[in-house]
């Protein structure tokens, strides 16, 4: 597992929470945040797998 693969599912999952606490607590600005943060997580993480691939590819 490549450190982008584990430092997006950290950004996912504090986005994951930002979202529901802003959500609870009807602010948008954080709902906001949390989404942003959700989808940066998403990106880094496919970045990380492909690095992954691409790693393995070329030991082979």
């Amino acid at each position: 597992m490549h450190k982008d693969e584990v430092k997006g599912s950290a950004k996912k999952l504090r986005g994951e929470v930002k979202d529901k606490v802003g959500k609870a607590t009807g602010d948008d600005k954080l709902r906001a945040d949390g989404a942003a943060d959700k989808a940066e997580g998403s990106l880094q993480k496919g970045v990380g797998k492909a690095k992954d691939a691409i790693r393995d590819a070329l030991k082979d």
